[in-house]
């Protein structure tokens, strides 16, 4: 972003470079939510590490990041 301003880049070029980087980390985000909600809450009940209480607040906390 900075190189993009410092070559003076057309704010339109900029603009389409900042949404790009806004939907990337938008879908990590996404995708690391549905990985702990899959992979690490899915053990925790299996495995029994946690109460039913705990993963579900857990769940809930995680699902306000999608």
């Amino acid at each position: 972003m900075i190189t993009m301003l410092e070559q003076e880049r057309s704010c339109l070029d900029i603009a389409q470079q900042l949404q790009a980087v806004e939907s990337a980390v938008a879908n990590a985000k996404k995708i690391l939510v549905h990985d702990h909600i899959d992979h690490c809450l899915e053990h925790a009940v299996r495995d029994r590490i946690q109460s039913a209480d705990d993963t579900i607040r857990e769940f809930k906390a995680i699902t306000k990041y999608l």
